[in-house]
């Protein structure tokens, strides 16, 4: 797993209270994980304080998985950070 599907994990870990082996990239945040709607912008907010990134609400809370997720932090990453 990656640093960044670690800190995901993480994050999702404290937010919605479920055990870490629940947490797989194909996990959908509500069908899986019981996320609800205040609970997915909790969840945009503390991958954005996690990573020091700014995200589209919009386009974050369209993500429906961890690995969405993963991949769509990845990528503000890249543009925000230059890494």
């Amino acid at each position: 797993m990656s640093d960044v599907a670690e800190r995901v994990a993480k994050v999702v870990v404290k937010v919605l209270k479920v055990p870490p082996e629940r947490i797989r990239p194909e996990s959908r945040f509500a069908a899986d994980l019981g996320a609800e709607s205040v609970q997915s912008v909790e969840l945009v907010a503390a991958f954005e304080e996690e990573f020091d990134i700014t995200m589209d609400e919009d386009e974050a809370l369209e993500v429906q998985t961890v690995g969405a997720a993963v991949e769509y932090i990845e990528k503000c990453i890249r543009e925000q950070h230059g890494s």
